[in-house]
């Protein structure tokens, strides 16, 4: 395994995370190496983040933390907005902004996605995760007065 210190991973994983999807949302993305999907990237030096996923109002993903060259750390996630919500768009947009803003408060504490509780007006973002970032699982959940609009389940940690 490529040696590095897991500071620098840890600071470069949020550093990434805040700077694509959290701040941009599909707008982030590169010309995706996967056709259909839409791709993130972050770089400094020597590491790399890309967030490969696809989908909208369900959708299915993979992060990679890079060192050298060298996958060190992954996540997969899927989920999205309840079936009943998926064909409205302006519906999703509102969602999915809510999310992003839950995303860029993404902290050491808990790396993976937003932070375990995170509310604006009657619009709240629970997290709830088991583990660390050597291995972990978590689901994030978004509801609206009381009513559940969104779910995500994710699982990932460093590659061996």
């Amino acid at each position: 395994m490529v040696e590095f210190e897991k500071g620098d991973f840890l600071t470069f994983l949020l550093e990434a995370k805040r700077h694509t999807y959290a701040a941009l949302g599909d707008a982030a993305s590169v010309r995706p190496v996967l056709p259909g999907s839409r791709q993130l990237e972050w770089r400094d030096r020597a590491w790399l983040y890309r967030d490969i996923y696809f989908g909208m109002a369900f959708f299915v993903g993979q992060e990679v933390v890079s060192w050298q060259a060298q996958p060190v750390w992954s996540m997969a996630y899927a989920g999205g907005v309840i079936e009943e919500l998926g064909g409205q768009a302006e519906k999703v947009g509102t969602i999915y902004a809510f999310l992003r803003r839950a995303l860029r408060q993404v902290s050491a504490e808990l790396p993976f996605r937003g932070p375990a509780c995170w509310e604006e007006q009657d619009w709240r973002y629970i997290n709830r995760v088991e583990g660390n970032l050597e291995v972990f699982q978590g689901e994030e959940e978004i509801t609206a007065a009381g009513t559940v609009l969104y779910r995500l389940r994710y699982c990932g940690g460093f590659l061996r």
